[in-house]
Formats: structure tokens, sequence, C-alpha cells
């Protein structure tokens, strides 16, 4: 494999990490308070505003992790290959989303995280369900939530082994052994729980929205950490089971049936980017 066929389109760098391992960790207190937050905070007291604060936060954060990453090495190349992948991504999340939850555009989050980096991916995600709301016109407090909680799902991708996370000196060695058939299955199982855990954690974005009155496996402020759990497990199996399963079996079939020929397309279009490549010009008459 050459050179420029293994470089990243969003460096992660020392501030952009600092910035996205911020916004993780807010994000998942933003996620996990209903277990984190004794009956006697004022957070539990406040259940039904908590999430709107959440997402207020979440806004700001993605958006200086978004600033960070750009000012690290996002190039003109880099834009354009996010606008495009965003654009695709948001065009196929409406796609039979309304039938058993079957989302092709988590398919294409996984490949464009493998190949393109973490980086890219936690960028690449948060955008496309950005621009996906606007199109479906799914805004709302749950809004920042999907966008973090995609930024993750495509990042994790790009975490995988022998991706473009590994050291150079894997190149021929690392690289090499994940590619291929095996490759496929793992980014096919990666796919399959990578989308529980999606609908997972946005279960918890929504979960205490609902009120104590209305069903016994809604949060309740004042139970103890092991029954508010218990009343999540019921309530994940209850209304999203279904779905999130959709969306695994989705995303495997995707991946397997058209990984190849998209992981070829997206590296082939990596390599002719060159995004580590300074854009140079000739003087007159050269």
């Amino acid at each position: 494999m050459s050179r420029t066929a293994r470089v990243r389109a969003v460096r992660l760098g020392p501030r952009s990490l600092a910035a996205l391992a911020m916004t993780s960790a807010v994000g998942v207190v933003a996620f996990c308070w209903p277990f984190l937050a004794p009956p006697s905070s004022q957070l539990s007291a406040h259940a039904q505003d908590a999430p709107w604060l959440f997402a207020g936060l979440l806004v700001l954060l993605v958006a200086v992790v978004a600033a960070t990453i750009s000012e690290s090495a996002l190039g003109p190349k880099a834009v354009a290959m996010l606008g495009v992948l965003a654009a695709t991504g948001a065009a196929l999340r409406p796609i039979g989303a309304g039938t058993a939850g079957i989302e092709p555009m988590f398919f294409l989050m996984v490949l464009s995280g493998r190949v393109l980096g973490p980086g890219f991916g936690f960028a690449l995600g948060s955008v496309t369900m950005f621009a996906s709301a606007l199109l479906t016109g799914g805004v709302g407090p749950w809004l920042p939530f999907q966008m973090l909680s995609m930024g993750w799902f495509a990042m994790g991708a790009g975490l995988l082994p022998g991706g473009t996370s590994a050291p150079a000196r894997a190149e021929s060695g690392l690289r090499g052994r994940w590619r291929g058939r095996i490759e496929l299955l793992m980014l096919a199982g990666y796919g399959f729980l990578a989308a529980f855990a999606y609908g997972t954690v946005m279960n918890l974005a929504g979960w205490p929205f609902l009120s104590t009155a209305a069903s016994n496996i809604s949060f309740d402020a004042g139970a103890p950490v092991g029954t508010n759990l218990a009343r999540f497990v019921a309530y994940c199996v209850a209304t999203s089971f279904g779905w999130d399963l959709g969306r695994a079996v989705c995303t495997v079939a995707l991946t397997l049936v058209l990984g190849p020929a998209v992981l070829r397309a997206l590296r082939r279009a990596t390599r002719r980017a060159a995004f580590e490549t300074a854009v140079t010009f000739d003087a007159p008459g050269r």
C-alpha cells in the first residue's frame, strides 16, 4: 500500500483530542445522569428539564470540537469530502427509516470512519446527523444527543485494528492482516454491536422525559439506581429492541454486500485527494 493510502483527512492533534475527550466526558454525564445523580439532588428534582439543559450544553461542546478539529488540518479537500459524504448520509437516512429501523446511513458511517480515520469519522457523524435532521424536520432537544452518538459511532470504526489510526510502522504488517474478508467481518460485527449501542444511548436521552405516572418503566427520580436500571432495561426491550435489531441487521447486510465496492471507492478517493499534500501553484509562464 502506498504512503498516501494511509493518510487521514483530519489529524487529531493535542487540542482536538483534549476537546473531544472533554465533550465525550460531558456527553457520558448527559446520557447517564439518571444513574449518577442522587435522588435528593436538584438535577433529579428537575428530571423533565435536565435533558434540555444537557442538550444546550452539548450543542456548544460539539461546536467547540468541530472548530478545534477544523483548526487542526481540515483543508478544502477534506471539507469537500465531508460535504459529499454528509449529504449522501443525510439522503440515505429517510430511506426505510419508518420501517423496522432500516437506516442505510449507518453502514456508510462505519465504512467512512474506517477509511478516513476517527477524527474525520466524528466530524462526519455529527454533521450528517445535523443535516439529516434539517432535511427530515427532526430538530429538537434530542438532536445534540444524536449528533454526539453518531460522532462516536463513526469515530469508533476509525479506531478498529488496522485502520488509519494504526502506527505507520505497521503499514505492511498489521494493516495487511486486516483487509479483505476479515476486515468486512470485523466491520459488520462492529456495525451490529454499535447499532444496538446507538439505540441504547439514545434511549437514555429520551427516557427521563417520561412521567412516572405514565408507565412503570419510566424514570423515577426518587427510586434507587438498581430500580431505575431495571426500569431502563425494560424500557429498551419494550420500545426499541425491534427497531435496533432492524438497524443492526441492515448495517451488517449492506456492509457485507456493498462494503468491498464502497471501501475501494473511499480509499481511491482518499489517495487521489492527497489530503496532506499542500496545494501549490506554478508561476506564470512556467
